[in-house]
């Protein structure tokens, strides 16, 4: 592919790497894509619902494609409306008992969503479901759905004394249970709600540390028996249809951290973020930021089906460390690795703890922040659940790896813009999981050298 170049800043790509210099300045708006987490609940809900759904701005990445294949699979008609890619899609539902049985195996590719929400789906289906992922998706712990919906009466194994995947589902019938998650998790408390809609007698779920409730929202507003109370969620089986609903997907706040956390630490910058999703159980990254200093402010608040979501504003801003953790952290644990770059620039110590889930990510990402931005010249100390970022010191460009994560990779592209001299990411295609247009976006926010 052919080098781009605009002012000072020049992105090349060479089969799976991005070169990135730092630009003389960030300005621009940004449209960013749906938000991957609604976009898998609402594909998945709508294939239950009786009836058509039309789902705008439906998440991109692989990670969403790799549920609608699996949908399809299953019997669900879903066809794109328009331009050649996915962004609307027209869901014809099944109703409640329409799936079918997939005549091959299920491949969610890289999705953890994907296979533990299909697998709390397919327990309570009549028939044998197999479904399987990536190398990185078969070494990502299973046991936790396992679990609870063995409890439940269903029928699934997995692979490593039922550790991993694939898994096997002989779907059945299940009975209600009262059960309290023992991490915050949204998409093993997702899976058990899908499986209880199919189950005898009520589900009751509680939760230590409430998580993302995309699903619980959804539940709602198609009509399901779903009541929230403090951290306390209680489902009643299906009686009726599901009620198909049409959506606009809010833009992804997980995919709006790099552009937000590019602005506030490049010394001069402004960008407008459009139509971002603002769930308060996705925010977290929102408040730490203000905590550290950040010139951060939301405009034009408004709900879509349900789900709150407005303007950001970020400009050029000091930041100071502070210490992240306990309850916190489940609202902003895929937007940590990026923080972790706000973490270098910040005077003083940035502490980030009780994130041990980050061990079993696409990467471990402890790891892997730790390794990659010491190598641009960050001092971070790894933890076993967090770092200790030492800020203040200046980063160098160099070539780092995305170890095939996205996150990572968005996330040493934002470092990159502030570094000394070039900075080159291998294994930069990691970014078509959940942001395939991230480089294009980036490129649009950056200042043109003057004439």
């Amino acid at each position: 592919m052919a080098e781009q170049s605009v002012g000072l800043r020049s992105f090349s790509s060479r089969a799976e790497t991005r070169t990135i210099k730092p630009c003389p300045r960030l300005e621009g708006k940004v449209v960013l894509p749906g938000d991957k987490s609604i976009s898998h609940r609402a594909a998945i809900l709508n294939s239950l619902a009786k009836g058509k759904a039309r789902i705008d701005n439906f998440a991109p990445g692989r990670d969403c494609l790799a549920t609608i294949r699996c949908l399809k699979a299953l019997g669900v008609k879903i066809v794109r409306e328009g331009s050649r890619d996915w962004h609307t899609l027209l869901v014809s539902g099944t109703g409640e008992d329409g799936l079918q049985e997939a005549v091959n195996v299920l491949d969610a590719e890289n999705s953890a969503t994907t296979m533990r929400l299909l697998g709390g789906l397919l327990v309570g289906q009549p028939f044998l479901s197999v479904i399987t992922g990536d190398t990185s998706l078969r070494n990502r712990p299973m046991g936790r759905l396992i679990e609870p919906l063995r409890l439940m009466g269903a029928d699934i194994w997995g692979r490593g004394q039922d550790s991993f995947a694939p898994l096997i589902i002989k779907g059945g019938k299940l009975r209600g249970i009262d059960f309290t998650l023992p991490i915050p998790s949204a998409q093993i408390k997702s899976a058990i709600l899908l499986a209880g809609l199919f189950a005898r007698g009520n589900t009751v779920l509680r939760q230590t540390i409430p998580s993302r409730d995309h699903t619980e929202r959804m539940l709602k507003q198609m009509g399901a028996s779903l009541e929230s109370e403090g951290n306390s969620i209680s489902l009643l089986p299906l009686s009726n249809p599901l009620i198909s609903v049409n959506l606009h997907v809010p833009g992804d706040i997980s995919s709006a951290a790099y552009f937000l956390i590019a602005g506030i630490i490049h010394p001069s910058a402004r960008i407008v973020i459009r139509d971002c999703g603002i769930n308060p159980t996705r925010t977290g990254i929102i408040d730490i930021l203000l905590a550290m200093g950040a010139k951060l402010k939301i405009n034009n608040e408004r709900l879509e089906a349900g789900e709150p979501l407005a303007d950001i504003v970020v400009e050029s801003s000091e930041l100071t460390g502070i210490e992240v953790g306990g309850d916190i952290i489940p609202r902003l644990i895929d937007e940590i690795p990026v923080l972790a770059v706000a973490g270098c620039v910040a005077k003083g110590k940035t502490i980030i703890r009780d994130a041990g889930e980050l061990r079993v990510k696409e990467s471990d990402r402890i790891a892997t922040v730790a390794s990659e931005l010491s190598r641009l010249g960050a001092k971070i100390e790894p933890l076993p659940d967090g770092m200790v970022i030492y800020g203040g010191r200046p980063l160098s460009g160099t070539e780092v790896d995305s170890h095939f994560d996205h996150r990572l990779a968005m996330s040493l592209a934002v470092a990159g813009l502030i570094a000394k001299g070039e900075t080159t990411i291998k294994h930069a295609q990691a970014t078509q999981v959940s942001y395939p247009d991230f480089w294009q976006t980036l490129l649009s926010v950056t200042s043109k050298e003057p004439t």
